[in-house]
């Protein structure tokens, strides 16, 4: 035996220093004129095997170090060449992903052995590409279980079972190798109770078989199984017990876990690790902290753990003190900080980790982003996206999906177009995540013709998809194409929800389709198994009250099943005021009041109906109690978008710097539309003065003033979009339809409750809002 291992040492010794030699002098093998003398000489030195050994050597050590024109020129000067020197070098090839360069050597072999067609097929299959291996694996003059297991994997790897299986019915010897690639492709693919008759068809079965048929059961949450699994393997390992640990983990059985974790016998940094990350899941952070510092051994999956559970239950300042205490900190680290600090609303400290951080990647620039957005800085949000595309960071679905909201909630739309752009560049655009994230900012920036557009390119919707359109085209008022993207919803299979019904009803009540909306709520429970909700029922009362049929609103409240909350009266009570029903909207306010005493649109609406009435006593009372009960009321602003820039009006606006040339051609319109028939609703103004004093208040509505310094500043041809905070008001919007008429401009208005698209003199909504 020694002897045996001092002739092997000896050999790998010449092995090591042949390539030495190479490596220090590449003249220690013949060059090509060496060779073109030799072919010239009458007796040339033969080449023996050992000779061709050597060369084939140095090839193989050329391919691992990837160095393929080297291995190439001294396959090229071989004076002879074996079917080892062919497969040394099509494995290079195929190691160094060149796998057309393998395909082209291997078709010009003079002579293929066994293993070169095995190493073929194997590369085929690499390269994904099953059927140029299946067409090889058929022309092979023999075959061994080598062949067959690489066929075999290759239908496993891409997901064709039934082949899979095929094939390794027809083998005609299987191996271990065999047997357990067909386990692990039906567990892989979920398949289960394939995974079991197989399983149970041999009784030989390797461990790592019993802990990957057991890890399918855990991962398709069939616990008890996985159970019996593990009950009946014959000698366990640290992964049958951290295999089963995790899986009661994952289901909430912390108890049961905690009993397994304390009769393991043996245990890893994975088994301590799972015990703390099933403590944080079920939020039991104390019992977390108390299995981490028992610990013998952490990793930074560890640290990362209770960090993050520290994180969820929003104690940033132990978080913190374990960040700081961790030897090691890796990225999800610093990343877990970011967004535990921005979800708890202390953006400047995730700034300032962001900022501090060694390394970023993308999951770091998308929770700031996120982080910025979701605590009200737009701005910041939108900034930090484009200066992540500046330094060169790879731009993820996440940061696109957050920019792309933010940009929703500013309308923010000539940027949202421009992230489009980008998108369809990273390739990102047919996905149902990021396209969804397109389609609301197209619907809620006015855009309802690009989001169509938008909800074609995806290829697989989901339901967000297809509720975001039904709700985006009932928020333009298009209700009738609502419907029918709602029909073919149910036509290509996608069963509604209670939030498709929600839009549906909004669709009906928006564009007045009173009887089939009624239709849809009464026949929904039957035929989508929908229980009616308190927003169906919102929507039902906005319907009727819209309407007027405001008994019916009422009766329907009456007969609700549970008690209706403030919105179901908010909708009552803007019927009313929109039908003139004083004591039924004074009913409907003082029941908000007492759910929402700081509701301030409910007391402008009741403020607004008495106004309209003449009442200015019961005005100055509502103005009373807002005072008395610390109510304020929302200032109005408009918005638009020029040139990348968002320009804020609010009423009587005097500090933009273009205010004197707006304010200029709005008294020019104003002429224009008196002369077309346009008259102020002065009724609408909240105050006891004169005529003309309520005439002039209205002339200078934030709506009127954005909307003249679009048509100032946005060329001919292209749309006017608008945004509101609040509803807008019957006086400007009476006006505006005037205004789209005498310029000629499509002119898009959104307000809280909806958008109105205003063109020749017409809205979408048909004066029904």
């Amino acid at each position: 035996m020694l002897k045996l291992k001092a002739m092997r040492g000896r050999y790998r010794w010449r092995q090591l220093h042949s390539i030495k030699e190479l490596r220090t002098n590449p003249n220690s093998y013949p060059s090509k004129k060496t060779l073109t003398q030799r072919r010239h000489n009458d007796k040339p030195r033969p080449v023996g095997d050992s000779d061709i050994k050597q060369w084939n050597m140095v090839i193989s050590y050329y391919m691992r170090n990837s160095q393929l024109d080297s291995a190439l020129h001294f396959f090229n000067l071989m004076p002879r060449r074996s079917s080892v020197s062919y497969n040394a070098m099509i494995s290079g090839y195929l190691m160094n992903g060149r796998f057309d360069l393998a395909r082209n050597l291997f078709d010009e072999m003079p002579e293929r052995d066994l293993v070169s067609w095995n190493v073929m097929i194997s590369g085929c299959v690499r390269n994904n590409n099953v059927a140029a291996a299946r067409e090889l694996f058929e022309e092979m003059p023999e075959r061994d279980v080598v062949s067959w297991n690489a066929m075999l994997s290759g239908y496993a790897q891409n997901g064709c079972i039934d082949e899979a299986r095929k094939i390794f019915d027809r083998m005609p010897c299987k191996n271990s190798i065999s047997w357990n690639a067909l386990l692990a492709t039906y567990v892989q693919n979920g398949r289960m109770e394939e995974a079991c008759r197989l399983f149970e068809s041999k009784l030989d079965w390797d461990l790592v078989s019993w802990n990957c048929l057991m890890g399918g059961f855990v991962k398709k949450k069939m616990l008890v199984d996985a159970r019996r699994v593990f009950d009946r393997i014959p000698f366990r390992d640290k992964i049958s017990w951290n295999t089963i640990i995790t899986g009661y983990v994952q289901n909430g059985e912390i108890e049961e876990a905690r009993r397994l974790f304390n009769e393991s016998p043996v245990r890893d940094v994975f088994t301590w690790t799972a015990m703390v990350s099933g403590f944080v899941q079920n939020g039991l952070v104390d019992e977390a902290r108390e299995t981490f510092e028992q610990m013998p051994q952490k990793n930074a999956v560890s640290w990362n753990a209770m960090i993050a559970g520290y994180v969820q239950c929003k104690r940033m300042d132990m978080a913190r003190k374990l960040f700081d205490k961790m030897p090691f900190r890796d990225i999800t680290t610093w990343n877990t900080m970011i967004t535990g600090y921005a979800q708890s609303g202390e953006i400047a400290h995730a700034r300032d980790f962001f900022d501090r951080m060694p390394r970023r990647d993308p999951v770091s620039w998308a929770a700031m982003i996120a982080g910025y957005a979701q605590s009200g800085y737009s701005e910041e949000a939108l900034r930090l996206f484009v200066d992540m595309k500046r330094d060169g960071e790879r731009l993820n679905r996440s940061s696109f999906a957050c920019a792309l909201s933010t940009c929703a909630h500013i309308a923010a739309l000539e940027l949202g177009m421009q992230l489009h752009g980008w998108l369809v560049k990273a390739g990102y655009e047919s996905g149902s995540f990021v396209g969804n994230a397109l389609l609301l900012m197209y619907c809620k920036c006015g855009g309802i013709e690009e989001a169509c557009s938008a909800f074609e390119e995806i290829m697989e919707k989901d339901i967000v998809s297809w509720n975001t359109m039904i709700a985006g085209y009932a928020r333009h008022g298009f209700g009738k194409e609502a419907l029918k993207i709602f029909e073919s919803m149910k036509a290509a299979g996608v069963k509604p929800n209670d939030t498709t019904m929600v839009g549906v009803l909004s669709a009906c009540s928006h564009a007045g389709l009173v009887d089939r909306g009624m239709e849809y709520f009464y026949s929904m429970n039957q035929d989508y198994g929908i229980t009616a909700n308190s927003r169906h029922y919102t929507c039902m009362v906005d319907l009727l009250g819209r309407a007027g049929r405001l008994d019916e609103a009422q009766k329907l409240i009456r007969n609700m099943p549970f008690e209706p909350d403030a919105a179901t009266w908010g909708a009552l009570l803007g019927a009313s005021r929109i039908h003139g029903n004083t004591k039924l909207a004074e009913m409907a306010a003082e029941l908000i009041f007492e759910m929402e005493p700081e509701n301030a649109g409910m007391y402008v609406l009741l403020s607004n109906l008495y106004a309209a009435s003449g009442r200015w006593a019961d005005v100055s009372k509502m103005r009373l109690k807002m005072r008395d009960t610390g109510v304020k009321k929302v200032p109005g602003c408009s918005w638009l978008e020029v040139q990348n820039k968002i320009h804020t009006f609010s009423v009587g606006d005097s500090c933009h710097p273009d205010r004197d040339k707006i304010y200029a051609y709005l008294e020019e319109l104003d002429l224009k539309m008196k002369r077309e028939g346009y008259m102020s609703s002065i009724k609408l103004i909240l105050h006891d003065v004169d005529e003309e004093e309520k005439e002039h208040m209205l002339k200078y509505h934030s709506e009127k003033l954005a909307v003249a310094y679009g048509i100032l500043s946005i060329p001919a041809g292209r749309p006017i979009r608008v945004m509101k905070n609040l509803r807008v008001c019957e006086d400007c919007h009476n006006a505006i339809k005037y205004i789209s008429k005498i310029v000629g401009r499509l002119i898009i208005l959104r307000d809280s409750n909806r958008f109105h698209h205003f063109r020749e003199g017409s809205c979408s909504c048909g004066d029904y809002w």
